[in-house]
């Protein structure tokens, strides 16, 4: 029999009250608390919290406080990825983030589902992955959701409600987001 925590990281409908679960959010937001409280001068201290908090890539990510995340574990970031201030991973499910990566105030990228059934929502949810390739720039209050890929080199609009994937090398932009044109090299 699956854990609730197998069942989260698989997609699969679980109870989000489990202690277990419980337990590893407390200890994330513990760690994002800490973070947050940090003053620029504190940078190998924030560098530490960093490294706890995320999957991979903490040694390297650039971060602007406040950040906010459910488990941090389940981020997976590539090289000098960078977080400006009040972003917020919900990363219930796997969030994978390539190298060179930025991240405008107030981004959100939001991995949980609820079930549209109250009785189910009540009791259960579940999460679907989110994959943002290398070089790309996410605008300021950009909302990524559940199960989207961006591709590497893609733009998307300040505001911009990401519902469905973004191919590489495109500007995106708009609620929902929508191809808006192909970047040119020089650009």
């Amino acid at each position: 029999m699956p854990t609730e925590r197998e069942r989260m990281l698989a997609g699969d409908l679980y109870d989000a009250l489990d202690p277990d679960l419980v337990a590893n959010r407390d200890r994330a937001r513990d760690l994002c608390q800490t973070l947050n409280a940090t003053r620029e001068s504190e940078q190998e201290v924030r560098r530490n919290l960093l490294k706890q908090l995320f999957g991979k890539g903490g040694d390297t990510v650039w971060m602007q406080p406040p950040f906010y995340c459910d488990y941090g574990w389940n981020i997976e970031l590539g090289e000098r990825v960078f977080f400006n201030f009040n972003c917020i991973v919900l990363d219930v499910c796997r969030v994978r983030i390539g190298d060179y990566t930025l991240f405008g105030p107030g981004v959100q990228i939001l991995t949980p589902v609820h079930p549209l059934e109250a009785d189910l929502r009540r009791k259960q949810e579940y999460a679907k992955p989110i994959d943002i390739g290398s070089d790309v720039w996410v605008g300021g209050g950009a909302l990524i959701l559940p199960g989207v890929r961006i591709g590497s080199r893609a733009v998307i609009g300040a505001g911009s409600v990401v519902t469905r994937d973004v191919p590489d090398g495109v500007f995106a932009a708009g609620n929902p987001c929508r191809v808006i044109r192909e970047i040119a090299e020089k650009e």
